[in-house]
């Protein structure tokens, strides 16, 4: 990995995947969705930075890691496609009233995440 910050953001995507597996085990899906969204979304800033690129909206993270891994063929697409299905599930977890995040929709962002994780500290190794 290039940097400290990258390295940061890869470690706080680890530390969010990890509270997500608590909230799981204690039957806390909305927020354990949420907090396995993060540490996707922190594996795409890390993954950005590298790049020599960052932003400020969850939407433009969303959309650069879609162009500039997803498309470009550097990573699988359905990293990209996972990422924007977990903010999806985030939202209801985190703004809707009365329906939120099944145990099974839950438990399939953090697996999503954790080979995210994977994948990208694979990518980041190997392009040092």
């Amino acid at each position: 990995m290039k940097n400290n910050d990258i390295e940061a953001l890869i470690q706080k995507a680890k530390s969010s995947l990890e509270a997500a597996g608590c909230l799981l085990e204690t039957n806390h899906s909305d927020f354990a969705a949420s907090r396995a969204y993060y540490a996707m979304f922190y594996v795409a800033e890390a993954l950005l930075l590298a790049l020599g690129k960052s932003y400020s909206k969850h939407s433009a993270v969303i959309s650069a890691f879609g162009r500039e891994y997803a498309k470009s063929g550097l990573f699988d697409t359905k990293f990209h496609r996972w990422l924007i299905d977990a903010q999806d599930l985030r939202n209801v977890g985190d703004y809707d009233v009365g329906t939120g995040v099944s145990r099974e929709d839950a438990q399939s962002i953090c697996m999503w995440a954790e080979e995210f994780i994977r994948a990208a500290e694979n990518h980041l190794l190997k392009s040092q």
